[in-house]
């Protein structure tokens, strides 16, 4: 069967142990079927083969389709820029979890080209914009898969902020911080701070607090549309960081606004036929499979 991709790119990290391995596996398979390969320029230290080394953002704007090798944590860094491009992406797990990078390395052989042929599922992701405002101005912007958190950066030390959702003011705490995240996060950063699973297809936001001064604050789930305002206090005496992904590190100071919106553009995500969410959760999370009689 021909496939239904001609233009692949290939992104990762360089440092994971038994890459070249795996990258040599790759573009056995990809050399037979499709048109074009093409590396991310950091691959090119391990590469054995000649293939066009290109930045990311060249590889987003050229290829019908980006695989990434790694873990989670190399899906989310590389989805940020594929959904500017609306290139589908795969992942192939070299992590831990692989929530989102959902082929092991044995399963290559059989997956990948059954990919290429079109016997997938595809699914979209929603990805959050978040800007850091200074007296009206924005100072600093950046973008999230998973989630965005507001925190104190220090140690037993709290900040105090308020929330607004869609311009109605909802409440005013001292925390450790926030985590919004969006349903593909629900599993990571929010579910260790207390926060529900959400199902992948849901377009809804979870707002987890960190460690509230109260016994009273839950985590609040409110519509993907939603403008999400938090505002830092000017009694604060610290500057909280921002972080998106865990991998992208902005600074709001005392009587900053974050403000958080829906993307325009979604990620295109790419799963093998039968890939179940509910699975997943099974395998990484460990829950109990259904006793058999």
């Amino acid at each position: 069967m021909a496939a239904q991709f001609h233009r692949v790119g290939l992104v990762g990290r360089s440092r994971q142990e038994g890459l070249q391995e795996l990258l040599d596996e790759l573009l056995d398979l990809l050399g037979d079927r499709v048109g074009e390969v093409m590396l991310e320029d950091r691959l090119g230290a391990v590469a054995t083969r000649d293939c066009p080394l290109l930045t990311r953002e060249e590889i987003g704007e050229r290829a019908d389709l980006v695989i990434v090798l790694g873990g989670d944590g190399s899906l989310l860094s590389a989805a940020r820029t594929m959904a500017r491009f609306e290139t589908p992406v795969l992942g192939i797990n070299r992590g831990r979890l692989g929530f989102l990078t959902d082929i092991s390395p044995d399963e290559v052989s059989e997956l990948v080209p059954a990919v290429l042929e079109g016997r997938y599922e595809r699914e979209e992701r929603f990805l959050l914009d978040v800007t850091v405002e200074r007296e009206g101005k924005v100072v600093a912007r950046a973008d999230a898969l998973n989630d965005v958190v507001l925190n104190s950066g220090t140690s037993a030390q709290m900040i105090e902020f308020e929330l607004s959702i869609d311009g109605e003011f909802v409440y005013r705490q001292r925390a450790d911080g926030l985590i919004i995240s969006t349903p593909t996060g629900s599993t990571a950063y929010s579910l260790s701070g207390g926060g529900p699973i959400m199902h992948p297809s849901l377009d809804a936001i979870v707002l987890v607090p960190m460690f509230p001064h109260t016994l009273s604050s839950r985590p609040i789930v409110v519509k993907g549309d939603s403008r999400i305002r938090l505002d830092v206090l000017e009694r604060n005496r610290i500057h909280p960081p921002v972080t998106c992904d865990g991998q992208v590190n902005m600074t709001a100071r005392p009587g900053d606004a974050v403000v958080l919106r829906k993307k325009p553009h979604r990620l295109t995500l790419l799963h093998p036929l039968g890939h179940s969410f509910y699975a997943s959760c099974r395998d990484k999370l460990r829950w109990s499979n259904a006793l058999v009689n």
